[in-house]
């Protein structure tokens, strides 16, 4: 990757940090549909987006045009509110008319194996994203790739174990699937990332450092330099 595809924008208030994040994510959005008449998104888990993605609902777009995909999820039940899925049908899926059939879970309640196999064969037959949105760990970890794992990279989706944080199973979409896409957008908030972040630019054999993206990755921050 190239220094002109990846730019660091560094936020002096949380407002302004998920302002401009929600503009990039809908005007990213309103680019593909005028282009190609769809527009294809990965979403992350955590903290970080839920106020992203509360902002994003009241937007202007064509909603039926919408894709929507998961980063990664954890193997709890299905309505389990810790899981990445609920917290995206709360604050955001609940509230927009996007086709149920236009936006894929990751079935983690059928236990790692299973919904990494079945997520594996629905991205084989899927393109390459328009978007992928990312978060980053205090342990450099980004989806649900951590530090000393190990992953087949060719493969779509994998089951991961023994995850350091709660619950140890889960399921992830691999770094190469992830860069499989247009343009990436990490969201990064909390001064408890900085040792992270700066591992990361000192280029650090951290998962992260395996995205790329096709066209243009650009790295949102609140509370890190």
């Amino acid at each position: 990757m190239t220094i002109k595809q990846q730019q660091h924008f560094s936020f002096t208030s949380n407002d302004d940090f998920e302002k401009n994040a929600c503009n990039y994510i809908i005007t990213a959005a309103n680019e593909s549909i005028q282009r190609k008449d769809t527009f294809s998104l990965v979403l992350c888990g955590g903290r970080t987006p839920k106020n992203i993605f509360t902002k994003l609902k009241t937007e202007n777009t064509d909603w039926s045009k919408w894709n929507i995909f998961f980063g990664d999820e954890r193997c709890l039940p299905e309505n389990d509110d810790d899981r990445n899925s609920s917290m995206v049908k709360k604050n955001f899926l609940n509230s927009v008319p996007i086709p149920k059939n236009q936006i894929f879970f990751i079935k983690a309640e059928l236990g790692n194996i299973i919904a990494a196999n079945q997520y594996n064969s629905l991205l084989e037959n899927k393109d390459d994203f328009d978007l992928v949105l990312l978060g980053f760990g205090e342990d450099g970890h980004t989806a649900s790739l951590f530090p000393g794992h190990y992953w087949d990279n060719s493969k779509h989706a994998v089951a991961i174990y023994d995850a350091p944080k709660q619950p140890k199973e889960r399921v992830s979409m691999t770094a190469s699937r992830l860069s499989r896409a247009d343009k990436i957008l990490f969201l990064i908030s909390g001064s408890n990332k900085q040792d992270a972040f700066k591992r990361w630019n000192d280029k650090n054999d951290l998962p992260v450092s395996q995205i790329t993206a096709k066209n243009e990755l650009l790295i949102y921050s609140f509370g890190i330099s």
